[in-house]
């Protein structure tokens, strides 16, 4: 049963709440927040928001209409484990107060936009999203940038370049070596307890859990699965599980992160997501086509393998993203779909129930805003359906392996960020339908991602005094 506002002010009461949390997301992804003594939130709240300024937010408004409000979702009231004082966390909306009506550029009123534009396409009045984040914890991260010169260095005791360290209290030997951390128990896993503690504070706040585990790279790398949910429903539970991590790893005296590539020479961090699209309580992606998929599912694969290079700017927003999609390793840059190749974009996962029937996405990562990712991958498939976009044989032998002839007909997502803004800038329409996206976000998106890469090309690299100090 969804909460209303009515059992969310019962909550207030049982839980003697201190203070209710209000949470919103910056067009990067990044979650914001303001908190409100619980003496001056009343059920008004719920009808007529809650003011801030919107001009300092990053892709946002100019200073001359900056007034926005926050509304609340009480269906997303949780409590934050994190707190010394009770405190009710609401994921919110950010609304235009001239209008009433979503803004035009926040995340979340985007991927309502997109729901609603599914229910309005008559193709399907549900869609499922299951994301698999992976994230790193360390011991510690120090860096610094200015003009004498850069560094960034990574403390981790479980990592293999750590065998030589003198520890207080000694070294404890046991570790992964690099690609090994897939998944021997404790010892060599560090993490089990804080990925129990995260697991344990993500169910609280209404988050299922399925499993968890260490991942492939050696020095932290984890995986926490959980289950699907609508798509910002989902959305809102992914920002959840940042939070948590961040935050538990945080009380352990540690530090977690989302970047697809902090470590060279070790695996990168994805986000496979896994989407399915229903009606009537109907998996339209089970059929008796290849791996049980119906037309709707193919074509519907067939829109992501078409639009993933524009996708690629929402789905792998920073220029971190591109030191993750590399040719030749096991990152899945190859635009074809297969129920076996680990490196095709779109993988059909094997299921014994057809209900389960589902396509995951794999080039995405974590550092994604959900919310726009979610809604992008949506349209990107329901535009495959509605043209009928058959995205052609499945590929499954080792995509590395395959003869020169065949790889060059298989194409690569970007390789860079600006790249991908370059597509995005030239195709958008599929995100513009119904007016989910509008041109006037995706133009502030672009800009805003184009300071990140003109600041990246401008930094000279450690690794170019390697290359060419001497030349």
């Amino acid at each position: 049963m969804a909460m209303t506002a009515a059992d969310v002010m019962k909550m207030l009461k049982e839980k003697e709440v201190k203070f209710v949390d209000l949470r919103f997301t910056d067009t990067r992804g990044k979650e914001q927040h303001v908190s409100v003594p619980v003496k001056a939130f009343g059920m008004e709240k719920f009808e007529s928001g809650h003011f801030f300024d919107g001009s300092s937010i990053a892709g946002w408004k100019g200073i001359e209409a900056s007034d926005m409000l926050l509304m609340p979702d009480p269906d997303s009231a949780r409590m934050d484990p994190f707190t010394d004082e009770p405190v009710l966390n609401l994921s919110c909306d950010a609304v235009e107060p001239s209008d009433g009506k979503g803004y035009d550029r926040d995340p979340r009123t985007i991927a309502k936009r997109a729901e609603a534009y599914l229910k309005s396409s008559g193709l399907g009045d549900t869609a499922y999203f299951g994301p698999e984040p992976e994230f790193f914890i360390f011991d510690s991260v120090t860096w610094n940038v200015d003009m004498s010169g850069c560094f960034v260095k990574i403390k981790s005791e479980e990592a293999p370049w750590s065998s030589g360290e003198e520890y207080e209290g000694g070294n404890m030997g046991h570790r992964a070596p690099v690609k090994g951390g897939y998944f021997p128990v404790p010892p060599a896993d560090t993490l089990q307890d804080i990925r129990n503690a995260i697991c344990l504070a993500l169910e609280q706040q209404g988050v299922e859990v399925e499993v968890h585990h260490h991942e492939v790279a050696a020095a932290g790398q984890n995986e926490i699965g959980t289950k699907f949910n609508s798509l910002v429903k989902r959305a809102d539970w992914m920002q959840i599980l940042k939070y948590t991590i961040w935050n538990v790893s945080h009380s352990y005296g540690k530090t977690a992160t989302f970047m697809p590539k902090p470590i060279v020479g070790d695996n990168g961090s994805g986000m496979h997501v896994h989407q399915s699209v229903w009606k009537g309580g109907q998996n339209l992606f089970t059929g008796n086509g290849y791996a049980g998929l119906s037309d709707f599912a193919l074509f519907y694969i067939g829109g992501i393998i078409k639009h993933a290079k524009a996708l690629n700017a929402i789905t792998n927003p920073g220029t971190n993203s591109y030191k993750r999609l590399v040719p030749g390793f096991e990152a899945p840059i190859n635009l074809a779909y297969s129920s076996r190749n680990r490196s095709a974009a779109c993988r059909i996962p094997l299921v014994t129930n057809p209900k389960a029937r589902r396509v995951e996405v794999r080039f995405p990562d974590p550092t994604a805003n959900a919310y726009l990712a979610f809604a992008a991958m949506l349209m990107a498939g329901l535009d495959g359906v509605q043209n009928k976009i058959h995205p052609g044989d499945p590929i499954d032998k080792n995509l590395y392996d395959l003869p020169p002839a065949q790889a060059k007909k298989v194409q690569n997502v970007c390789s860079s960020l600006d790249m991908a803004i370059d597509h995005l800038n030239k195709d958008r329409e599929f995100l513009t339908k119904g007016g989910v996206f509008s041109d006037d976000m995706l133009d502030a998106y672009c800009a805003l991602k184009m300071e990140e890469v003109t600041r990246f090309r401008m930094t000279t690299h450690p690794v170019e005094f390697d290359m060419y100090y001497s030349s």
